[in-house]
Protein backbone atom coordinates (compact mmCIF):
# COMPACT_ATOMS: atom_id res chain seq x y z
CA UNK A 1 0.00 0.00 0.00
CA UNK A 2 1.51 3.28 -1.11
CA UNK A 3 -0.09 6.67 -0.96
CA UNK A 4 1.26 9.94 -2.27
CA UNK A 5 -0.15 13.38 -1.65
CA UNK A 6 0.54 16.25 -4.04
CA UNK A 7 -0.72 19.68 -4.93
CA UNK A 8 0.54 21.74 -2.04
CA UNK A 9 2.16 25.11 -2.39
CA UNK A 10 2.25 28.71 -1.27
CA UNK A 11 -0.93 30.76 -1.55
CA UNK A 12 -2.25 33.98 -0.13
CA UNK A 13 -5.08 34.16 2.36
CA UNK A 14 -8.34 33.51 0.58
CA UNK A 15 -6.73 31.45 -2.12
CA UNK A 16 -7.37 27.87 -3.18
CA UNK A 17 -5.43 24.67 -3.59
CA UNK A 18 -6.38 21.23 -4.82
CA UNK A 19 -4.63 18.34 -3.14
CA UNK A 20 -4.53 14.89 -4.69
CA UNK A 21 -3.99 11.55 -3.03
CA UNK A 22 -2.79 8.89 -5.42
CA UNK A 23 -2.44 5.19 -4.71
CA UNK A 24 -0.29 2.49 -6.16
CA UNK A 25 -0.92 -1.18 -5.73
CA UNK A 26 -4.53 -0.96 -4.66
CA UNK A 27 -7.85 0.70 -5.49
CA UNK A 28 -8.61 3.72 -3.34
CA UNK A 29 -12.32 3.32 -3.93
CA UNK A 30 -12.31 0.24 -1.69
CA UNK A 31 -11.00 2.11 1.34
CA UNK A 32 -11.94 4.78 3.82
CA UNK A 33 -9.50 7.62 3.16
CA UNK A 34 -8.65 10.56 5.36
CA UNK A 35 -6.72 13.78 5.01
CA UNK A 36 -4.72 14.93 7.99
CA UNK A 37 -2.37 17.80 8.68
CA UNK A 38 0.61 18.45 10.89
CA UNK A 39 1.87 21.88 11.84
CA UNK A 40 4.97 22.66 13.92
CA UNK A 41 4.13 22.91 17.59
CA UNK A 42 0.61 21.58 17.13
CA UNK A 43 -0.99 18.19 17.44
CA UNK A 44 -1.82 16.35 14.24
CA UNK A 45 -5.36 17.04 13.10
CA UNK A 46 -7.88 15.20 11.00
CA UNK A 47 -9.20 17.41 8.22
CA UNK A 48 -11.62 15.34 6.20
CA UNK A 49 -12.46 11.79 5.28
CA UNK A 50 -14.47 9.84 2.75
CA UNK A 51 -15.78 6.35 3.24
CA UNK A 52 -15.81 3.55 0.71
CA UNK A 53 -19.49 4.31 0.15
CA UNK A 54 -18.77 8.03 -0.23
CA UNK A 55 -19.93 9.43 3.08
CA UNK A 56 -17.88 12.49 3.90
CA UNK A 57 -16.75 14.07 7.15
CA UNK A 58 -15.07 17.38 7.91
CA UNK A 59 -13.36 18.98 10.83
CA UNK A 60 -15.27 21.97 12.13
CA UNK A 61 -12.33 24.22 11.26
CA UNK A 62 -12.62 23.46 7.53
CA UNK A 63 -16.31 22.78 7.07
CA UNK A 64 -17.74 24.86 4.26
CA UNK A 65 -14.30 25.63 2.84
CA UNK A 66 -12.87 22.20 2.00
CA UNK A 67 -14.45 19.48 -0.13
CA UNK A 68 -13.33 15.88 -0.36
CA UNK A 69 -14.18 13.73 -3.35
CA UNK A 70 -13.04 10.75 -5.38
CA UNK A 71 -11.72 10.65 -8.91
CA UNK A 72 -12.34 7.00 -9.60
CA UNK A 73 -10.92 7.06 -13.12
CA UNK A 74 -7.60 8.33 -11.79
CA UNK A 75 -7.70 6.29 -8.57
CA UNK A 76 -7.37 9.46 -6.51
CA UNK A 77 -8.98 11.23 -3.61
CA UNK A 78 -9.15 14.99 -3.99
CA UNK A 79 -9.22 17.67 -1.31
CA UNK A 80 -10.36 20.98 -2.72
CA UNK A 81 -9.39 23.75 -0.33
CA UNK A 82 -10.95 27.18 -0.73
CA UNK A 83 -10.84 30.36 1.34
CA UNK A 84 -7.55 29.32 2.82
CA UNK A 85 -6.37 30.89 6.06
CA UNK A 86 -2.89 31.17 7.59
CA UNK A 87 -3.95 28.63 10.23
CA UNK A 88 -4.37 26.07 7.45
CA UNK A 89 -0.60 26.08 6.99
CA UNK A 90 0.65 22.54 7.60
CA UNK A 91 1.98 19.37 6.06
CA UNK A 92 -1.02 17.54 4.62
CA UNK A 93 -1.05 13.80 4.11
CA UNK A 94 -3.59 11.21 3.10
CA UNK A 95 -4.07 7.85 4.71
CA UNK A 96 -6.22 4.78 4.90
CA UNK A 97 -8.17 5.02 8.14
CA UNK A 98 -10.41 3.21 10.57
CA UNK A 99 -13.46 5.00 12.03
CA UNK A 100 -13.38 7.78 9.41
CA UNK A 101 -16.05 9.84 11.18
CA UNK A 102 -13.71 10.52 14.10
CA UNK A 103 -10.90 12.09 12.03
CA UNK A 104 -8.24 11.06 14.53
CA UNK A 105 -4.59 10.45 13.57
CA UNK A 106 -4.64 7.51 15.98
CA UNK A 107 -6.92 5.67 13.52
CA UNK A 108 -4.53 6.00 10.57
CA UNK A 109 -3.64 2.64 9.06
CA UNK A 110 -1.22 3.60 6.34
CA UNK A 111 -0.10 7.08 5.40
CA UNK A 112 1.82 8.48 2.52
CA UNK A 113 4.31 11.28 2.28
CA UNK A 114 2.75 14.64 2.73
CA UNK A 115 2.57 17.84 0.75
CA UNK A 116 3.27 21.23 2.29
CA UNK A 117 0.58 23.90 2.27
CA UNK A 118 1.60 27.42 3.26
CA UNK A 119 -0.89 30.24 3.44
CA UNK A 120 0.54 33.72 3.72
CA UNK A 121 -1.29 36.53 5.44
Amino acid sequence: VQLQASGGGLVQTGGSLRLSCAASGFTLDDYDIGWFREAPGKEGEGVSSITSDDRTYYAQSVRGRFTISRDIAKNMVILQMNSLKPEDTALYYCATVAHPAFLRPAYVHSRGQGTQVTVSS
